[in-house]
């Protein structure tokens, strides 16, 4: 499952976050994050790129 697309805006990081659990839980192995994480600054970017990877990280985490 590939989930991608969408402009860059003010709620990125819980979108990201959001959308990242229900890919994982359908059974997608990852997600990708372009504008959302690189149209930030620096910080902010690295931020919302750790917290995709904590979530597929996350055993907590689990397919529905």
């Amino acid at each position: 499952m590939i989930n991608s697309g969408g402009e860059s805006g003010s709620d990125d990081l819980h979108q990201a976050i959001r959308t990242s659990v229900i890919n994982k839980r359908a059974g997608g192995m990852g997600l990708i994050s372009g504008r959302k994480a690189f149209q930030k600054p620096f910080t902010e970017g690295i931020k919302l790129l750790h917290a995709i990877q904590d979530v597929y990280l996350s055993n907590e985490v689990t397919v529905a």
